[in-house]
């Protein structure tokens, strides 16, 4: 029996395996989701809103690295279109409506709230579609290094979207 070829692109790689993605994409979630139920989410009724917020504002402005998927060498040659654009430029929006919040949410604003409304709408949906489109044209099989994100990140931004959900439906002022 001849060892399977581990070239860059995989190309004698079984194809189930360009359908991984999904599987990382539940445990990871579901894992981080376990961790906020045991660690984070006993904690919000002891803390402010705010005071939780502003390191998942500043987790979500990282996401700026969504911009891989339009970089050569953090993708394999095919990305589809129809995923990469989307997915990077829904992330940079996300990344600054994140940072922006911040010192809105620091100074107590009463636009604060607003914002991360937005943030949190708009972020979740961009992840939402990104899991969708890339699904659709099957963009794993050519995310080459880009493939942590989806992997790896995406599922702690889903969980900290749904902790700012719950944060956003708190009174601020208690």
């Amino acid at each position: 029996m001849e060892p399977v070829s581990r070239s860059s692109n995989n190309v004698n790689m079984p194809a189930i395996f360009d359908r991984v993605l999904p599987l990382n994409l539940v445990a990871n979630t579901a894992i981080f989701f376990v961790a906020a139920r045991l660690y984070l989410l006993p904690l919000i009724p002891r803390f402010r809103p705010q005071q939780i917020l502003v390191p998942i504002l500043l987790l979500h402005s990282t996401r700026h690295l969504g911009m891989m998927f339009l970089t050569r060498g953090g993708t394999y040659p095919g990305m589809p279109a129809e995923f990469a654009y989307p997915a990077a430029f829904g992330d940079l929006i996300t990344a600054m409506l994140a940072f922006a919040a911040i010192p809105l949410v620091l100074r107590g604003s009463r636009l604060a709230k607003p914002i991360v409304w937005v943030f949190n709408v708009f972020g979740t949906v961009d992840l939402l579609l990104a899991i969708t489109t890339a699904t659709i044209y099957n963009a794993a099989a050519t995310m080459g290094p880009a493939y942590w994100i989806p992997a790896f990140w995406v599922p702690l931004l889903l969980v900290t979207h749904y902790v700012t959900f719950v944060l956003l439906r708190r009174n601020w002022d208690s």
